[in-house]
């Protein structure tokens, strides 16, 4: 039997910042099924690297093959992308669904009916999220929450083998962060698909990740929750006294430069 082909693989990469190097030599390999999320300061290359691997950001060396095929400028539609939770004007003119179906047709939006079977699917995505009953209404009058469920059906749409997903339950509250993380554990289960999630704080995710890759002063670490999440590792990575406390149920990383301590609850830890 042949090893299935990675969902994603990065080699030998570094990208630079105006002068400034963000990261070098990294080399990560995720397989379909994984989730792996990736943790640092602000300003330390995170968005950058989903920015790479969608083939908006040029690596300054190294290569990145999504599913056995070369990273292109033009991206591909088998990478799905979850954006920060910002809140939509609620001035905007589209409707729940309308935001569902950009990412079912992008390339024909606009169109007056779309043909039976795109709508069969945009109505499919709208069940799997939860959205029926808002689905109709217009975006900008939505919550945070119910927002980023119609984004995470628009990044579904495709069904992707890999989900890249940037902070995607900022400022959302404790029930919709474990919704969105549901949905999003959901399509990897079903699709066999490998995620990358970038977070600030661990602990909504910590029940569901596999591995984590830490950045931190142009430097990383990558292993599994219990590896990385140590007082010693991070403190060698930051060059600086890092602890990381455990508060009941969750983790909390103190002291790191510009590290956000977490202050969620978390009903599973696996650390």
């Amino acid at each position: 039997m042949t090893a299935a082909v990675p969902a994603l693989e990065i080699r030998d990469a570094a990208l630079r910042r105006d002068d400034r190097e963000l990261w070098a030599g990294l080399d990560l390999t995720v397989q379909p099924g994984e989730l792996i999320a990736v943790l640092g300061p602000s300003g330390s290359g995170k968005t950058t690297l989903l920015r790479a691997i969608l083939g908006l950001e040029s690596l300054s060396a190294g290569s990145i093959t999504v599913l056995g095929e070369r990273v292109e400028q033009r991206g591909s539609r088998r990478i799905g992308y979850i954006p920060q939770s910002r809140p939509l004007p609620p001035d905007t003119s589209l409707r729940g669904r309308d935001l569902v179906t950009l990412g079912v047709d992008g390339h024909r939006f606009g169109l007056p009916l779309p043909r039976r079977g795109e709508r069969r699917r945009v109505d499919a995505l709208i069940d799997a999220v939860g959205a029926r009953a808002f689905a109709d209404r217009p975006v900008g009058l939505l919550s945070g929450g119910e927002q980023q469920r119609l984004r995470v059906g628009q990044a579904l749409a495709d069904e992707p083998g890999l989900l890249l997903c940037d902070e995607p339950l900022t400022s959302l509250d404790l029930a919709n962060q474990q919704a969105v993380v549901g949905l999003i554990d959901r399509h990897r289960r079903e699709h066999d698909a490998a995620v990358l999630l970038v977070t600030h704080d661990i602990n909504p995710v910590l029940g569901t990740v596999d591995r984590i890759l830490y950045i931190a002063n142009g430097r990383f670490t990558l292993g599994t929750p219990g590896e990385v999440l140590r007082s010693d590792v991070l403190t060698d990575l930051y060059g600086a006294h890092v602890f990381v406390l455990r508060a009941g149920d969750r983790l909390v990383v103190v002291g790191a430069p510009d590290a956000e301590a977490s202050h969620h609850h978390h009903h599973e830890d696996r650390v």
